[in-house]
């Protein structure tokens, strides 16, 4: 066993692992897209599911989370609250009456379209401790990190 924590010291290193810093990124970023969307009541995942419908229109809940990487009972949860926030409407397909389409009201539109510039900021100051050249290369290694996981993930994000 390592002699500092055998003495009951924590080594401050842990914290800089890739999991530890992965995480608190997150938590960064989620309160960076909170400040900037404040008042708007949008979460993360409701934007993402906001965003997925409005580019492919009646898409199944399958799909969808499939596009944002989440397992289908997690969606259920959010799509149901935007059912109930008047952002999306569900419909039962015509060839599978086990799958609920999805498709934006004029509300969800209207949020969404709202919704842009703040989450544009949120994205930009996430990034603005790096110098502008090292931007591009952070946003690629986070593809390889995530396309190389991809598959022990709860639930697999669909790679193009």
């Amino acid at each position: 066993m390592d002699t500092e924590v055998r003495q009951g010291r924590t080594d401050r290193e842990g914290e800089r692992q890739p999991g530890f810093l992965i995480r608190r990124l997150h938590q960064i970023h989620s309160a960076l897209f909170a400040e900037e969307s404040a008042g708007l009541d949008i979460t993360p995942p409701q934007y993402g599911v906001l965003s997925v419908i409005a580019l492919q229109p009646g898409l199944d809940q399958s799909a969808i989370a499939e596009e944002i990487g989440v397992d289908r009972a997690t969606l259920a949860s959010v799509v149901a609250r935007l059912e109930a926030a008047g952002f999306v409407r569900r419909t039962i397909s015509k060839t599978d009456r086990r799958q609920k389409l999805l498709s934006l009201t004029p509300r969800g539109r209207t949020i969404l379209t709202r919704m842009q510039e703040p989450v544009q900021r949120a994205q930009e100051r996430i990034l603005e401790p790096l110098p502008p050249k090292d931007r591009e290369l952070f946003l690629k290694l986070l593809n390889r990190l995530v396309d190389g996981g991809n598959d022990h993930g709860r639930a697999k994000l669909r790679l193009k």
